[in-house]
């Protein structure tokens, strides 16, 4: 990076580099990198203060960095886990952390948590280091990360909570939630928010205790009696989270989700879900019928990638015109595919 005499980047550089990269940057990326840099130039004439300037170029570095790391792991299946700082060594709820983590590792998955401790320390135990993530965030009372995670290329450093959180959303494919305070609430309902309004991908969110606790089913009476018998959330909105009896159950739960479906993308209109073994023509017609409140107009139809995919072009896709509400019922719908016999089965 070039520097002038008064510690500003060389407008000069800035413009050879711009040419070079999006030069040699396919269509959409380049498309997209340069709008980013026109943007940034905007702000100089909007006017926007120091204090603007700062927050969003530190965002933006945060996040480039983070996507450096993530992306180096891509096709993992990873899970987030949430939880409380303070939970002692000793406590049900650690050893469950631990356990969980473990066991999701056994079957090929990675751990992404907080650098601290209590839970998220227990959550990196379980996998243990090559098999973790430690996203930190800088507190005053929290300064250094936890042993198991500290000097590990994985071990990221976030300034403010959105972009951590941006990262904990959008590389999870299922989040696990331990008791804890209004941190891990915070968690766990801004994860459901966007999954209840489609702001994020469907994943499982499972809830898990330690042994001899019912703090879930406190919480869930809590969610029945003030929420939904008060008509603030949807019927099918708790059908987003699920309670698990204990570890296993909680494993199994995660795992369960992805016996066939893969993953799941709007293209278009079209809600495209894609699986990992085709459906029958029966079963195909047995969900449009069990389901038909969540298509629009048309009828659910499975085939091969959609005009525009560029993911995973090799995978059976059912998709149809989504009503776009309604989220509690498409995760139904996932665990219902999921339900279903398969050939491989057989």
């Amino acid at each position: 990076m070039r520097r002038r005499k008064d510690g500003t980047i060389d407008p000069v550089w800035i413009a050879e580099e711009a040419a070079k990269w999006l030069d040699a940057a396919p269509g959409n990326e380049a498309r997209l990198v340069g709008e980013m840099m026109a943007t940034s130039l905007k702000l100089v004439a909007d006017g926007a203060d120091l204090g603007q300037l700062k927050l969003m170029n530190h965002a933006l570095k945060e996040m480039r960095y983070a996507y450096l790391v993530f992306n180096k792991y891509k096709g993992v299946r990873k899970a987030s886990i949430f939880g409380s700082a303070r939970t002692p060594a000793d406590h049900p709820d650690y050893e469950a952390a631990r356990s969980f983590g473990r066991k999701l590792a056994e079957s090929g998955w990675m751990a992404i948590t907080g650098a601290g401790d209590g839970i998220m320390k227990a959550g990196h135990e379980g996998p243990k280091r090559e098999a973790s993530f430690g996203l930190s965030i800088r507190l005053p009372f929290e300064t250094t990360a936890n042993e198991v995670i500290d000097g590990d290329d994985k071990l990221i450093n976030f300034r403010y909570f959105f972009t951590r959180k941006l990262m904990f959303v959008s590389h999870s494919d299922a989040i696990a939630v331990f008791p804890g305070g209004f941190g891990t609430q915070d968690e766990l309902f801004e994860s459901l928010t966007l999954m209840q309004t489609g702001k994020s991908n469907i994943v499982p969110v499972v809830l898990v205790q330690g042994e001899g606790s019912d703090y879930w089913q406190r919480w869930e009476r809590g969610i029945t009696e003030n929420l939904l018998d008060c008509g603030w959330i949807s019927p099918e909105d708790p059908g987003l989270y699920y309670i698990a009896e204990n570890v296993d159950q909680a494993v199994e739960h995660v795992l369960n989700f992805y016996r066939r479906f893969r993953s799941a993308r709007y293209v278009g209109d079209r809600l495209v879900i894609r699986l990992d073994e085709p459906l029958t023509d029966d079963q195909v017609k047995e969900l449009e019928r069990e389901f038909k409140s969540q298509v629009a107009s048309g009828e659910m139809e499975q085939s091969g990638p959609l005009p525009g995919e560029v993911a995973h072009l090799e995978l059976p896709r059912l998709h149809f015109h989504h009503v776009r509400r309604g989220f509690g019922v498409t995760r139904k719908l996932i665990d219902r595919i999921n339900e279903m016999p398969r050939a491989s089965d057989a």
